[in-house]
């Protein structure tokens, strides 16, 4: 196991693992200059990029090797070389770092200080096996976590505890069902009237069930991240309604076009388009909502998010739907 999964801090310092063995060339050196330098170096390490400084090792370019090669050795490096580098500071994380790699898709990125002068050179290589490990780690804990289960206290508990670790949360979901199956009986007429309805309850609810643990998931990265503020809850929770808006707007004209196709009614496709597109929105809301909810509270967003957001995204939904279909068939 790497570095990164043995920490398990984003928020280490970059510098703690760049690497010094890179190939300087000089801005003031010819093509031949560069070549009899990258020769003389004795680097151990792969050679990715070269990166072109000057007396006072300030970062002022890179010369791609494709360059370096097909150049005649009298041509000057200063003219060859790509001025427009992607560095990463100093003061730069670890989470910084893999950021910067996933957004620009490089193999190596330099490290400089305040005045530009290179610190070492971040491998991609160091990051491809502990980001790996630790993703898979955090997507473990997340998913259990989700449905309201610690993954440590799966693993380590005794019946006893495991069992009043995981039973508590599953209630959140007896009562949603209890729930819906109360508004079910509330509209059993309408449900007894239309048949058809009761076909495509299934899909209702996991529409607006997958969107609610998408926003969800979404919105834990976020708080895991540290961005948690007034102003982003506003701006992510508006974000979150236009999306699961937009989501449900085209899942429900596609699921009313089949409805209307198959069935040939074209209120059972109305309620359809209606109550999806409102459920969906609702779900992404809930979905955003619950987490943040709990860390504002200053509770684990994590252990209770999932069945919670998931038992209210179940009740609105069928209220949205069985509502709207008492509305159109009397």
């Amino acid at each position: 196991m790497g570095r990164l999964s043995q920490s398990g801090h984003h928020d280490e310092p970059v510098l703690k693992h760049v690497r010094k063995d890179f190939v300087r060339i000089l801005e003031t050196d010819t093509v031949g200059e560069a070549l009899a330098r990258i020769q003389r170096s004795q680097v151990e390490g792969r050679i990715v990029y070269f990166y072109v400084v000057d007396e006072a090792e300030r970062l002022r370019g890179v010369l791609p090797t494709r360059r370096l090669l097909l150049n005649p050795p009298d041509t000057p490096v200063a003219e060859i070389m790509q001025r427009n580098v992607i560095t990463l500071p100093s003061t730069a994380t670890l989470f910084d770092a893999c950021e910067f790699f996933i957004m620009h898709r490089l193999l190596a990125l330099p490290v400089v200080d305040h005045e530009g002068r290179i610190q070492g050179i971040v491998d991609v290589e160091l990051y491809t096996d502990e980001i790996t490990d630790l993703v898979a780690r955090e997507e473990s804990e997340d998913i259990f976590q989700l449905i309201g289960v610690r993954l440590a206290a799966v693993r380590e508990a005794k019946l006893p505890a495991a069992f009043r670790g995981r039973f508590p949360w599953l209630l959140c979901n007896i009562a949603g069902g209890l729930a819906c199956a109360l508004l079910a009986a509330w509209y059993e007429e309408v449900l007894a009237k239309v048949v058809v309805l009761a076909m495509f309850i299934p899909i209702v609810l996991a529409l607006a069930e997958s969107v609610s643990i998408q926003s969800l998931t979404l919105t834990l990265q976020v708080h895991e991240a540290g961005q948690f503020s007034f102003k982003r809850i506003v701006a992510g929770g508006r974000r979150e309604v236009l999306v699961g808006g937009l989501l449900g707007l085209a899942c429900g004209m596609l699921v009313g076009l089949v409805a209307w196709l198959w069935q040939g009614q074209h209120r059972v496709a109305v309620c359809l388009l209606v109550s999806i597109s409102l459920a969906v929105a609702t779900a992404a809301l809930f979905g955003f909502a619950v987490p943040t909810a709990l860390r504002a509270a200053q509770r684990d967003p994590k252990a209770a998010s999932g069945p919670i957001a998931l038992a209210m995204t179940d009740i609105a939904t069928l209220f949205y739907y069985l509502g709207l279909a008492s509305i159109l068939f009397g």
